[in-house]
């Protein structure tokens, strides 16, 4: 009998035709809304989501689901508890975009202290063409050379980033949790992280302990023209705080790809900003060309390998 796969937001994912090495009958949908979930995977052997909600009355409707494939890293967008209770495997991509997201890291970084967006916005206005130099002498400008970097993640991609850093001879550190009891072998305090770092990286998920671990008290912590860089998860900064210290010169710039609602259909305060020394970019870090290839690779080697019974990335 052939199997049902469903893909519930086709449009998250490279346009590639999928290779099942199985019999299969493939529904598509480019996105899926809450209300039309139910209903497109009646039936369902396998169902791949990227962020569509897979909750618990969705896998006890449907006792002949198998496995639900999770084609992004975060499996969020599934009730695992109900999954694993109904035998149902889930699995997730992992370690597709190491090096997609730590380059879009150290590309905000290093735009930040050179101060690009507000060297690109003189240049739009004139400046340069009215300096009475060769040059046009604007905001300051610094070297990555000998600055500290301190980043909040140790997995796969803060350790990518960090060897980037450290070919700029940039001085690494990654600090702990917030309110950890102890300091690990190899980390610095939160707080000594906070305050020393040139620049703050942020690559950890989005948890109870970690939503807003960067609020005002932080930033009036850090160093004065210290520069975040958020590639993690919306939540993990206190945005409004964030503006006032970027407004009130306390911050030395800020790149975010990630925000709190996404996308951001009621507004945001760093979008309001328009500051010269904030990059938003719309959470694209991950999705270089060979990040997104790759992801697809593995979302389709997972799905064949549960199906020859050699599951791989099982979460649950």
């Amino acid at each position: 009998m052939a199997i049902k796969v469903v893909v519930l937001d086709r449009d998250t994912l490279v346009q590639r035709p999928f290779d099942f090495h199985f019999d299969h009958i493939l529904e598509e949908y480019g996105n899926t809304l809450p209300e039309q979930t139910a209903e497109r995977i009646e039936g369902a052997d396998i169902v791949v989501s990227n962020k569509v909600f897979i909750g618990a009355e969705h896998i006890t409707a449907n006792p002949q689901l198998k496995l639900i494939a999770v084609s992004a890293t975060g499996y969020n967008n599934v009730d695992i508890q109900a999954a694993k209770a109904a035998g149902v495997t889930v699995c997730n991509i992992r370690a597709y975009g190491n090096e997609s997201v730590a380059e879009h890291a150290f590309m905000l970084m290093i735009a930040l202290m050179r101060n690009l967006p507000a060297y690109q916005r003189d240049v739009a206005a004139g400046l340069w063409e009215k300096s009475p130099f060769f040059c046009h002498f604007g905001a300051p400008m610094r070297d990555l050379n000998g600055k500290t970097l301190a980043i909040f993640g140790r997995g796969n991609i803060g350790n990518t980033l960090a060897g980037y850093a450290r070919a700029f001879n940039m001085n690494v550190v990654f600090g702990e949790h917030k309110h950890a009891a102890a300091v690990r072998e190899g980390y610095v305090s939160f707080d000594t992280a906070i305050r020393s770092a040139d620049v703050i990286s942020l690559h950890c998920p989005l948890t109870e302990n970690t939503a807003n671990m960067i609020g005002e008290a932080e930033l009036q912590q850090m160093k004065p023209g210290a520069i975040i860089i958020n590639c993690g998860r919306g939540g993990l900064v206190d945005e409004n705080a964030l503006v006032a210290a970027l407004k009130y010169g306390q911050l030395g710039g800020a790149g975010f790809d990630v925000l709190t609602e996404e996308p951001p259909r009621q507004g945001n305060p760093l979008l309001k900003a328009r500051l010269p020394n904030l990059i938003v970019t719309p959470h694209m870090a991950w999705a270089s060309d060979e990040a997104v290839n790759r992801l697809f690779d593995i979302l389709v080697e997972n799905i064949n390998g549960f199906m020859r019974g050699e599951p791989q990335n099982v979460v649950v």
